[in-house]
């Protein structure tokens, strides 16, 4: 009897989801030189963006803890200028190019507490970006984010990040002032 008991099939426990501590949501105030300003987690550092394409006032605000970060771009234009068409054409089409991996995509537009137009995309699936917004004063300044993870974990795993990063998307929302 003792013999048999050894024989079974030894099953291992399916894996489980790593607990997520996630910090007090604290801000600070943008220093660096950009002709806008808002609040952003004291948890995040502000980069230069990198990339080859990358024009004068294109930051990422990188979170170390979640290896992710929010990529900021950001465009001027003239009034009445066909500019400011295509820099909101150009951000519903990097929204819906991931319209293949999700499962929605729920938009919606607000106003924010200075009076900037927003609008904001929320992407549900194994999309690499699941939030991304545009805010606007309608007559020179236009401000793209996105919200991206350096990793692999399914999104369902990275939900309660996900949430925090929103809120911290919404302060930098309703914070944000241009400078002249």
């Amino acid at each position: 009897m003792c013999l048999s008991s050894c024989s079974e099939d030894y099953l291992p426990k399916p894996k489980g989801y790593n607990r997520i501590d996630l910090p007090v949501h604290e801000y600070q105030t943008l220093q660096e030189d950009h002709p806008y300003q808002f609040e952003y987690s004291r948890h995040a550092r502000i980069l230069k963006d990198s990339s080859l394409i990358a024009e004068p006032h294109w930051i990422d605000i990188y979170y170390p803890r979640f290896q992710s970060n929010i990529q900021i771009t950001y465009k001027t234009f003239k009034k009445n200028d066909k500019g400011f068409d295509e820099h909101i054409d150009d951000s519903h089409k990097l929204a819906y190019k991931h319209d293949i991996k999700a499962y929605s995509i729920d938009e919606v537009q607000i106003k924010t507490p200075k009076g900037y137009s927003a609008t904001l995309f929320e992407l549900t699936g194994e999309v690499p970006s699941q939030f991304q917004f545009y805010v606007t004063d309608s007559s020179r300044h236009f401000l793209r984010g996105a919200v991206y993870f350096k990793t692999a974990t399914r999104n369902d795993s990275l939900a309660p990040v996900i949430e925090y990063m929103k809120y911290d998307v919404m302060k930098l929302l309703n914070s944000l002032e241009w400078k002249n």
